[in-house]
């Protein structure tokens, strides 16, 4: 990453150029970005092909604790082979990779693995696997995580992070928490073990008794509430207030990017006849099927069903068709959604950013469209330009959705000080926006820059 490099005018041209911040592609430090790669993904995703350009850390998803604290490195092909190459180009890259242990349904494992007679083994055999195959550290994906698992999770966390503080250099600690993150105190109290709380800010809804349709991941809940109860709807913004609230750091915490969505179909007793926007109550309840973001966009997607919900901060597509069985609500995140969580981060001084999966945006000898729009929310403003207008100077620069950017000047560049003289907030999609600064006559040596705003 080059460092932000300010301009100076010189009136002897009409048309002025200048690189701001980052000119490089890489992502910015200001923000981790860590992405999930399964090992039964390699032979789709070979690791050859992962852009390592647009993340800062790579997760190897993932070994299973078995109850008596030994792992199962094969239900998700993390075998040698696939460790070697993903490792051996995580490293050549200059990134960090972390062995997972866990995933969904692995409660029952982690419970027996941290017992008393079997804790001591299963944190020898994590670290053993960890350093053998060269990982920088390992991820902890505990699901689901219930308050009966407070007193093992607290044990086993401090107790892991002890024995990781031995190596030179020190290895990472990460941990995935599902929404609601329960318990949040427990969470809170063992913020300082870890480098980074990455939060499955996904799969917020479903057709459960008493609910609506509503999104796989919004950042906002809109102020919406459901009809049934008078409680709000879930949000990334309400999963982050009650671990900010609860004494988590930001600077810990990393919200949740879906490669994939959710598909509601059918159902009746909507106003629609079934499921087929945000908000519905229904009489019979839809059925819902998770599918990748490819498979929605080559099955699912045409531009006259695309909808964007400005409240929740959300992608979708609406299928109202004549009978109730053939409409579809069709909640995912897009690259708009991706760049507004990516504002979301730097808005709120979180750590970061998770992406679940990579292999889910992945085409073959193509940009992967949703992981080049994070790539590129993370350089900008990126590149700018200024044109000398008579007396004004009209200042350009690119923008993401839900960004705020100041533009600045300083007519002494050593003292390390500068003016704003506009400030902007996007509340649409982002992409190049023009700000001027008016009557600069005879004023020379005028350094300009742009950045996110603080």
């Amino acid at each position: 990453m080059q460092p932000a490099r300010p301009f100076a005018i010189d009136r002897r041209f009409r048309y002025l150029w200048l690189a701001l911040f980052c000119l490089a592609t890489p992502a910015r430090a200001d923000l981790w970005c860590t992405g999930y790669y399964p090992g039964w993904e390699q032979g789709t995703m070979p690791a050859s092909s992962v852009d390592f350009s647009a993340i800062t850390h790579l997760i190897h998803f993932s070994v299973v604790p078995n109850s008596n604290g030994s792992l199962d490195s094969s239900v998700n092909v993390i075998s040698p082979a696939n460790s070697t190459d993903i490792i051996s180009r995580t490293h050549a890259a200059g990134k960090k990779i972390l062995l997972c242990v866990g995933g969904a349904n692995s409660q029952a494992g982690f419970q027996g693995a941290t017992s008393a007679k079997h804790r001591g083994a299963f944190i020898t055999n994590l670290v053993h696997f960890m350093t053998t195959r060269n990982y920088d550290g390992i991820d902890i994906d505990w699901e689901p995580l219930d308050p009966a698992d407070a007193n093992a999770f607290t044990i086993f966390i401090t107790s892991l992070r002890t024995a990781l503080d031995t190596f030179t250099p020190r290895p990472l600690l990460t941990a995935a928490i599902a929404s609601p993150p329960t318990p949040v105190g427990v969470i809170a109290s063992l913020s300082d073990a870890f480098d980074q709380l990455n939060l499955m800010t996904y799969n917020l809804a479903g057709p459960f008794l008493g609910w609506v349709t509503w999104f796989n991941a919004p950042i906002y809940d809109g102020g919406y509430k459901f009809p049934s109860t008078g409680r709000r709807v879930p949000s990334i913004d309400s999963m982050m207030t009650s671990l900010s609230e609860a004494g988590v750091p930001p600077s810990k915490l990393g919200i949740g990017i879906a490669f994939f969505g959710w598909v509601w179909s059918g159902g009746s007793g909507t106003p629609t006849g079934g499921a087929s926007q945000p908000r519905q109550g229904w009489t019979t309840a839809p059925t819902t099927s998770q599918t990748n973001y490819n498979a929605i966009m080559s099955t699912f997607y045409q531009s006259n069903l695309y909808h964007w919900d400005e409240a929740a901060q959300a992608a979708y597509l609406s299928i109202d068709s004549a009978g109730s069985s053939n409409d579809r609500f069709i909640s995912y995140d897009d690259a708009r959604a991706c760049q507004s969580k990516v504002s979301y981060a730097r808005n709120h001084h979180l750590g970061g950013l998770m992406i679940w999966e990579l292999a889910q945006d992945h085409h073959a000898g193509q940009a992967d469209p949703l992981l080049q729009a994070i790539k590129q929310a993370l350089t900008a403003p990126g590149p700018a330009s200024i044109e000398l207008t008579d007396s004004n100077v009209d200042f350009s620069f690119m923008t993401i959705a839900l960004g705020g950017y100041d533009a600045q000047w300083t007519s002494n560049l050593p003292a390390g000080t500068s003016d704003t003289f506009a400030t902007t907030s996007v509340t649409g999609t982002g992409g190049v926006l023009n700000v001027t600064e008016p009557a600069i006559v005879n004023q020379s040596n005028r350094f300009y820059r742009t950045r996110n705003t603080p």
